[in-house]
């Protein structure tokens, strides 16, 4: 289903806007009053999350990317429009092998406890690298958002570095295993924030979430 010319323009705008970073949420105590729509970003570290909203929100640097995978290990916000519209959240990354088990454990309890306590959260997006399909750790995030019943959307990233017939492939296999999960959303984002391949169709579908 192809999103709405309309829609895709006013996402256009917004994002052009206003993009702020407003703080980083060790735990639920620090987040802000729940004032606004919460669109949150889950992946595995070095999925690509950052550039990701980067892309999203034309800026270069509005989200670190790091080579060293794992340095988000705090709910950072974002505040988009003036006056504010929606926050982006980007939780904490999943799946790097080097991080200790209490760090791992400190984590998943954030996650766990934003996802089941927030009531402004409208979506949460899993990133999925396209090259890896979905693992262990991804499989992992989903069971815990299908648990705390919190709608979401799977996103490939990285979609450039597969050819055409692999990518097709990829993608066939993630959405039938999205079809079997209570709170998967029904269509699959496929996206490159490099070549800006399905950025401004999941730019409005994050619009279209935080309105409803």
């Amino acid at each position: 289903m192809e999103p709405d010319p309309e829609l895709i323009e006013r996402a256009r705008k917004l994002f052009s806007g206003r993009v702020d970073f407003l703080l980083s949420a060790p735990q639920l105590k620090f987040l802000p009053e729940p004032d606004f729509p919460e669109i949150a970003f889950a992946g595995r570290s070095n999925v690509g999350k950052s550039s990701l909203i980067n892309a999203l929100t034309g800026r270069k640097a509005i989200a670190r990317t790091s080579v060293t995978p794992g340095r988000t290990q705090e709910l950072n916000l974002f505040e988009i429009g003036n006056p504010t519209q929606l926050r982006l959240v980007d939780m904490p990354g999943y799946g790097f092998a080097k991080a200790p088990p209490k760090v791992v454990e400190k984590w998943k309890k954030l996650v766990r406890s934003y996802l089941r306590g927030r009531p402004v959260l409208n979506r949460a997006l899993v990133l999925v690298d396209a090259r890896r399909g979905i693992t262990k750790h991804d499989a992992e995030m989903m069971d815990m958002l299908d648990e705390a019943a919190v709608g979401y959307r799977v996103v490939l990233t990285k979609a450039d570095k597969l050819k055409a017939s692999e990518l097709d492939k990829v993608a066939e296999a993630t959405a039938q295993a999205l079809a079997k999960r209570p709170a998967a959303f029904p269509v699959l984002h496929v996206t490159s924030s490099e070549k800006g391949m399905g950025i401004p169709e999941l730019r409005a579908a994050v619009l279209s979430d935080s309105e409803l």
